[in-house]
């Protein structure tokens, strides 16, 4: 099933404009075309239901948080990973693709901080860390080992807002919707050097759906 955002209300709203004074002022063929604009903005918004929402993917799984394409599948890149030693996934989501936001990781959300910023080209490095975003650190312990995934909302040349309704504190599910993007933007993902990637670059994504990385399974008896 597919449902629409409450996020676009006011977009659809200020879209619907030019064809209420079209069909105000007589013009009835030209206001049904106009029609096609407050539809298309309501489909950017459209919120499909994915296999997360019934299934959730188990503890040594991290799945993508976003639709769209990967950029970057590879140890973290100098002014864009956090400190320390990480591997890194990021996502390009262009106009078309679906911009709900779900978490990549279950856990317990250590820290949401929203930096505000620039709106670059999402697609350009320096987004990462010019642009207006919101940075999130779940943290699982899995038998006995703690596992943090840090992931990153942020918004793009489109994109003028970044929606997060998740708060620090909060316990979330791997694949749970925690917010959306505006018109064009791009996620990070940032998993320890004990995960196995399992994209490359140029890979197309599905939010909740595609696996993006792996911890290694366990040999029986030694967790």
């Amino acid at each position: 099933m597919v449902t629409i955002d409450p996020e676009a209300a006011p977009s659809v709203a200020v879209a619907a404009v030019p064809a209420l004074l079209a069909a105000m002022s007589g013009r009835a063929r030209t206001s049904v075309s106009l029609l096609a604009l407050p539809l298309a903005v309501a489909a950017f918004f459209r919120d499909p239901d994915r296999a997360a929402d019934t299934t959730e993917p188990g503890p040594d799984v991290v799945v993508a948080p976003a639709d769209g394409r990967v950029m970057h599948a590879g140890p973290g890149q100098p002014g864009v990973a956090p400190t320390g030693q990480w591997q890194q996934v990021s996502i390009f989501l262009s106009a078309f693709d679906v911009h709900i936001n779900r978490a990549p990781y279950a856990g317990r959300l250590t820290e949401v901080t929203y930096r505000p910023g620039r709106w670059l080209a999402a697609y350009r490095h320096e987004s990462a860390h010019l642009n207006e975003r919101t940075d999130l650190t779940v943290v699982q312990v899995v038998a006995g080992e703690e596992r943090t995934v840090v992931f990153r909302q942020i918004v793009g040349l489109m994109a003028r807002r970044v929606v997060t309704r998740v708060r620090s504190g909060q316990t979330v599910r791997s694949g749970q919707r925690i917010g959306m993007m505006k018109f064009g933007s791009r996620m990070d993902v940032f998993v320890p050097l004990d995960a196995v990637l399992q994209v490359s670059a140029g890979d197309r994504v599905v939010a909740g759906e595609t696996v993006l990385a792996r911890w290694p399974a366990a040999e029986p008896g030694t967790r």
